[in-house]
């Protein structure tokens, strides 16, 4: 087996994924952002999920933004054991299996998000070029069966990932989670170099048409159609539209476009070439980008619906409110509780003293007024 099957460029893996012992300052700048989003994504994406699948009356927007939050929260989830390859200097700990599965969500989370922000284009475009159809057709029954074909069209788009990615020991006592693209190899003769270098090629652009470029004309061509058709009626549009659409597109091309442009150098250019080179060093940090579009999602969709925001402000405050109660309940409990036991110290101090002053014998009587005119004396003489 070549070494060039496991990897795009297996002499340079080991810089694609820091080669040096020390985390230099952009390897922890990328863990930085890799934490940041993965604490914002995960918050973000769990109150939308509990806002709009508890607090929202089921919608046909609602299911969009369901299935758009649990994608995101999936991929959000698995951050965290990215950071911990990036912190690890480029070495994967949790076995080969884990490594599918992790890689697996990765990239289901980019085809679901991809075709679901195409989907809800598509959605409102009909919804004002075809009125009618919309009126009479477009209900939640069929939009939970679409989001159902969304899902199982990513999970098979998604197979070939979790087929070809590994955990690859290095020479240099590292081990990466990467493609292998030697394994499953046919059984009639073949030319293995050739063979892993279409495995590499069909991957790359099969991501790129189908997470990137076909949904990203979708978005475009549905918002061009919608603004055509409101300019035909005369309609204006609205200022929240405009700016959600543009917000949409340009979120979309700077979050993915990075990732897919230096998988694509990495890919086409020859080994050892400074194009690949920095193709390799620029890859980790264009994914963690690629999760940024996990945390911008909820904001444009969600965060841009003023209702939904009351609701998720009304829902924060209740949550602050109930938490606040029960503190301060316990607080009083506690003080009351302490309250209590003081009293009854005191009581039984007072009850004591009383006791032995009624329970004073002759003798103690008199040794107690012999100190009173001695106490006397001495106040009088001083």
């Amino acid at each position: 087996m070549g070494l060039d099957c496991r990897a795009p460029n297996f002499s340079l893996t080991t810089n694609q994924t820091f080669v040096a012992d020390k985390l230099s300052s952009l390897n922890i700048f990328n863990i930085s952002l890799l934490g940041i989003v993965s604490t914002i994504g995960i918050i973000e994406n769990l109150l939308i999920l509990g806002v709009v699948g508890f607090r929202v009356n089921r919608s046909i927007i609602s299911i969009w933004i369901l299935n758009l939050a649990a994608s995101d929260l999936l991929a959000t989830s698995t951050l965290p054991f990215f950071t911990l390859y990036m912190a690890r200097g480029g070495t994967w700990i949790l076995g080969s299996t884990f490594c599918r599965i992790y890689s697996s969500i990765f990239f289901l989370n980019m085809f679901v998000s991809a075709f679901l922000l195409a989907a809800i284009s598509l959605d409102r475009c009909l919804v004002v070029v075809q009125p009618v159809w919309a009126q009479n057709y477009r209900n939640l029954q069929l939009v939970g069966k679409i989001c159902v074909g969304i899902w199982a069209f990513a999970v098979i788009c998604t197979i070939p990932f979790f087929m070809f990615r590994d955990a690859i020991p290095l020479q240099s006592g590292k081990i990466m989670c990467y493609y292998h693209y030697s394994l499953y190899l046919p059984s009639k003769p073949f030319d293995l170099k050739a063979l892993c270098r279409q495995r590499k090629e069909g991957l790359a652009f099969m991501k790129l048409f189908f997470a990137f470029l076909i949904p990203l004309i979708i978005i475009i061509l549905s918002y061009v159609a919608v603004n055509a058709s409101l300019a035909r009626r005369g309609c204006r549009r609205p200022f929240r539209f405009v700016r959600l659409v543009i917000a949409v597109v340009v979120t979309f091309v700077l979050c993915w476009s990075p990732y897919h442009l230096f998988i694509i150098i990495e890919v086409m250019a020859s080994s050892g070439s400074p194009a690949q080179k920095v193709a390799s060093k620029a890859l980790p940090i264009s994914t963690a980008f690629g999760f940024l579009n996990s945390v911008l999602n909820p904001i444009l969709y969600v965060f841009s619906c003023p209702d939904l925001c009351r609701k998720i402000r009304h829902s924060l405050g209740a949550v602050m409110e109930s938490v606040l109660a029960e503190d301060l309940a316990e607080f009083s409990r506690r003080r009351s509780t302490a309250r209590s036991s003081i009293s009854n110290s005191e009581f039984a101090i007072r009850k004591k003293s009383s006791t032995q002053m009624f329970s004073l014998k002759p003798e103690d009587s008199k040794l107690g007024d012999s100190l009173s005119n001695s106490a006397e004396t001495c106040i009088m003489t001083s």
